[in-house]
């Protein structure tokens, strides 16, 4: 089906769209009740009818996207030459309500480091509906036994094993990714951090472990050329604040639920907001 086709596509490439459905059909339509389209800001596929009944819905599905709405909205269209119209006439004699469903570009995760945090990580993470980027150079901690807590995922997980340099996967993530980092390595951790810092694409950047850690991180990040301001963006101690505990799935619940807090409000506001 090209309108499902068309979704998973915007989804893909992180473009936003609406899904037109043609819900309801009294009288004479050219489309029957059910058929579909999907409309971006540039361009549309499949169709509920075409006319001045299409152009409308079209109209009206990117005034949507220039708006940012994310609550749905049905709209009824006459298919009568005395109706008023906007786009020609339509004179099929019945009426239709559409049914227009934002499809908004899901938040990106990429978790480096399926030890034990990360993978009670992955598995909270994995319940919303996002694409959830797993990246470790250990193959072991990407096996289908390691990860079978991931079977019944809403998101769309993807799978990066790499072996050597694993921050090479850093260029190959989405638009606005949020970073965790949390390896077995503290120089695989430096490593990622030097890469996240001079990558221009990515959203939060976060990094787990101690203030000592961090100390020592900060100033080999100053030696290697990243200034105070950019140094700033990495997020450490990651999760919840006032959330203590060390257990995996604690910490685990403190940084997904962090997140959550971020996809909920301005980026930029909560990401200073956790400093």
């Amino acid at each position: 089906m090209e309108w499902l086709k068309a979704v998973q596509r915007l989804r893909e490439q992180r473009v936003p769209g609406v899904l037109v459905t043609l819900t309801s059909v009294r009288g004479h339509s050219p489309r029957e009740a059910g058929a579909k389209m999907v409309v971006s800001a540039d361009r549309t596929w499949a169709t509920v009818g075409g006319g001045n009944l299409e152009a409308v819905a079209i109209e009206r599905a990117r005034a949507m996207l220039t708006d940012g709405l994310s609550t749905p909205e049905s709209m009824k269209v006459s298919l009568s030459d005395k109706a008023p119209y906007q786009h020609g006439v339509q004179c099929c004699g019945g009426e239709v309500e559409l049914l227009l469903e934002p499809l908004p570009v899901v938040p990106s995760v990429a978790v480096f480091g399926m030890g034990h945090v990360g993978v009670e990580l992955a598995r909270i993470l994995a319940r919303h509906d996002l694409e959830l980027h797993l990246v470790d150079s250990r193959a072991a901690q990407l096996s289908p036994e390691h990860l079978r807590g991931l079977d019944d995922a809403v998101a769309g997980v993807h799978v990066h094993q790499v072996p050597v340099l694993p921050e090479l996967v850093i260029g190959e993530l989405p638009e606005g990714t949020h970073v965790l980092i949390m390896t077995h390595d503290h120089a695989e951790d430096a490593a990622l951090c030097d890469a996240a810092l001079r990558a221009g694409h990515l959203g939060s950047i976060g990094l787990i472990g101690s203030s000592a850690k961090w100390s020592r991180f900060r100033a080999k990040l100053a030696d290697e050329g990243h200034v105070p301001e950019a140094i700033a963006r990495i997020t450490t101690p990651i999760g919840l604040p006032d959330l203590g505990g060390k257990e995996p799935a604690t910490i685990a619940v403190s940084v997904a639920a962090r997140l959550l807090q971020l996809f909920a409000g301005d980026p930029a506001k909560t990401e200073q907001q956790s400093r």
